[in-house]
């Protein structure tokens, strides 16, 4: 099981904004949690669960043991991710 953490770095609310998703729904929730990310930033799309976070956030979330990879990366990683509840 894992968490990964992408580098899109895309611009939002004049901040970069990455993507953070895991193997298993629960998982990413609970990291998210731990991280301190507003629950309201998970985007539960079908095709690409994630959170949207913060270059702060993503550097806690790597600091603490998620995976960083490329965005392309992460699109497969999303697509695969487990809906255990």
């Amino acid at each position: 099981m894992a968490v990964y953490v992408d580098d899109a770095g895309i611009w939002w609310r004049q901040k970069r904004r990455y993507h953070m998703s895991a193997d298993y729904l629960s998982e990413l929730h609970e990291f998210a949690r731990q991280l301190g990310v507003n629950v309201l930033w998970f985007d539960g799309v079908e095709r690409h669960p994630h959170y949207d976070i913060t270059a702060e956030q993503r550097q806690r979330a790597i600091a603490r043991g998620a995976v960083a990879v490329s965005k392309r990366e992460m699109v497969v990683i999303a697509r695969e991710i487990r809906r255990d509840g």
